[in-house]
């Protein structure tokens, strides 16, 4: 059973890396702010605003030293993803995780830190958060469920009730009853992994799933990667969380339609509706953490063991 990292208290270190893409400096420093503002102190990685290598934050040995520094950092007690974007998957191979792995703290993002989620709980067996990151979340939307969702998730010291928006309902599209770890993070991510050393592991596992400005036809191509890979009928069960700006033909066929033909003959619960991914208000997911699913009540429950 993976352990949820130690809590963060009022006043500790929280430290901003970025393993994907950049933001300007303007916008770095704004980061710090929001997280000094509510209480905490900060340590920046060094390539946050390094937008010399276009869409990268650096090189890759640099993108992945900032993440190794943090976690090797006695100071450090959290860390917390300024912004996705692209090339988390090229420094994959520099990330020292024996060192994380030996350092466990809370980490928080969501993207393109999907592939970094995946290896934290399968390679370093610890428990990480799908959640709100710096500069696309927290400096212009930090709403109150989005807030109280973070801080309650990662600060969790017994099993809750996960809680969606109180205007959204979760829905039902295959029934049952389901529990194991949960994995899972951005569909385009998941895909892309398979094939690689740091392929998703779905066996007996709950697989979350969401995704931004992808067509259907397109998530229709990597759902049957994850169907035809064999990723979606050895996991237990499945939820579906947001999918922001995704289009369909404008057709009769939408999207549920074809998660109904790509999941209805598993015979394994699956649930949409979950509020997290790339749209506002997100609630914060633990990835690795024990979850327990029931369509009947339409409830999601998470276990913590610290």
């Amino acid at each position: 059973m993976m352990k949820f990292p130690r809590k963060l208290m009022k006043g500790g270190t929280i430290g901003l890396v970025s393993p994907s893409s950049p933001v300007d400096r303007q916008r770095e420093e704004a980061c710090i702010k929001v997280i000094e503002d509510m209480g905490y102190r900060v340590k920046a990685a060094d390539n946050i605003a390094m937008g010399a290598d276009g869409y990268l934050a650096g090189p890759d040995r640099r993108r992945a030293d900032g993440v190794n520094e943090m976690f090797r950092d006695p100071e450090v007690d959290a860390i917390f993803c300024v912004r996705g974007g692209d090339g988390s998957a090229r420094i994959m191979e520099y990330l020292d995780w024996d060192a994380i792995a030996s350092n466990p703290k809370i980490f928080v993002g969501y993207s393109d830190v999907t592939n970094l989620h995946l290896m934290l709980s399968q390679k370093c067996g610890m428990v990480s958060f799908h959640g709100p990151m710096v500069s696309s979340n927290i400096v212009d939307h930090f709403d109150d469920v989005t807030r109280s969702s973070l801080f309650d998730t990662i600060n969790a010291t017994e099993d809750f009730l996960y809680r969606n928006p109180a205007e959204l309902e979760i829905g039902v599209l295959c029934p049952g009853k389901a529990s194991g770890p949960l994995t899972g993070g951005n569909l385009t991510l998941l895909a892309a992994s398979i094939g690689t050393p740091y392929e998703v592991d779905t066996e007996g596992k709950i697989l979350f799933i969401e995704e931004v400005h992808t067509h259907l036809s397109n998530m229709d191509r990597l759902m049957s990667q994850l169907r035809n890979s064999g990723k979606l009928a050895r996991a237990k069960g499945i939820l579906l969380g947001q999918f922001t700006d995704c289009e369909s033909d404008g057709g009769d066929y939408l999207m549920y339609d074809m998660f109904w033909d790509m999941t209805a003959d598993l015979d394994i619960p699956v649930m949409y509706g979950i509020s997290s991914g790339h749209g506002f208000p997100m609630t914060t997911l633990p990835i690795g953490a024990q979850c327990s699913i029931d369509t009947e009540d339409r409830t999601i429950r998470f276990h913590v063991e610290r």
